[in-house]
């Protein structure tokens, strides 16, 4: 049976202003990447955030992000590397500390928006990313054929190849900036079909309408976008009725 993960950024909420609906989207995923407080996250959400993925069996993943809570870590920055490896030992001890007290670990970590993008294509800033998941002892999730999972490999930690099942695709497997038209899709049947077809066949649609490989081992729905709980439970359904198990792969 073929078998893929389901993940979703979470844990975003900060003070008085809500992100997503992380009660409702935790039992549709299997991995959830939480915010670790830099771009979105605070105390009280990354407590409750890591007590329900403990509830549901969900795999808590590490979302840190340049330290840039206005641009909500969409912004690309450039950040020293010494100073972006000081941010990223931070927010993972901040993430591992509530994630031990609810009874959980660290698993993995994602980066978050523009710190992610970057990654695709800079090896020097993957680099520090790779060091950062190898020092806690955990894999890198990331696009495959990045220097991401360049850089996991030279780090010697696994790499989780990651597609978007709500996001739009350039011809050379990049993703289309959320500046343009299309970046971001919100039809729920469009994004389970295009979600079906990356687990079975390896292939997503770009918004060109060519077809490029991408041979991915989780699958993301974003926990922000409009509608989030909707497109999540599409895709699950779908899945599961194409015969997809979806188990987390930490």
């Amino acid at each position: 049976m073929p078998m893929i993960d389901l993940n979703s950024d979470l844990g975003e909420s900060y003070g008085d202003a809500i992100v997503g609906d992380d009660a409702a989207m935790m039992p549709l995923v299997t991995s959830a990447n939480l915010a670790c407080g830099a771009h979105g996250g605070d105390p009280a959400t990354m407590a409750a955030a890591c007590a329900s993925a403990v509830a549901h069996g969900v795999a808590i993943g590490a979302h840190p992000s340049y330290d840039d809570r206005a641009g909500f870590g969409r912004r690309d920055l450039e950040v020293a590397p010494a100073v972006l490896a000081a941010q990223l030992r931070a927010q993972l001890a901040t993430l591992t500390a509530a994630a031990e007290a609810a009874g959980g670990r660290v698993r993995y970590l994602k980066p978050h928006g523009a710190l992610y993008n970057r990654i695709v294509h800079n090896p020097a800033r993957a680099a520090v990313v790779a060091d950062a998941a190898a020092a806690e002892g955990v894999p890198l999730m990331g696009m495959p054929g990045s220097a991401a999972e360049r850089a996991a490999a030279a780090a010697g930690i696994p790499f989780l190849a990651e597609g978007f099942a709500d996001r739009a695709y350039r011809a050379d497997g990049s993703l289309v900036p959320r500046s343009e038209p299309g970046a971001v899709l919100h039809d729920p049947d469009l994004i389970a079909a295009r979600a079906v077809r990356l687990a079975l066949e390896g292939v997503v649609e770009t918004i060109d309408g060519s077809l490029i490989a991408l041979p991915v081992r989780s699958l993301c729905v974003h926990g922000d976008t409009p509608g989030a709980v909707a497109i999540a439970r599409a895709v699950r359904t779908a899945l599961l009725d194409a015969g997809i198990a979806i188990e987390s792969l930490v």
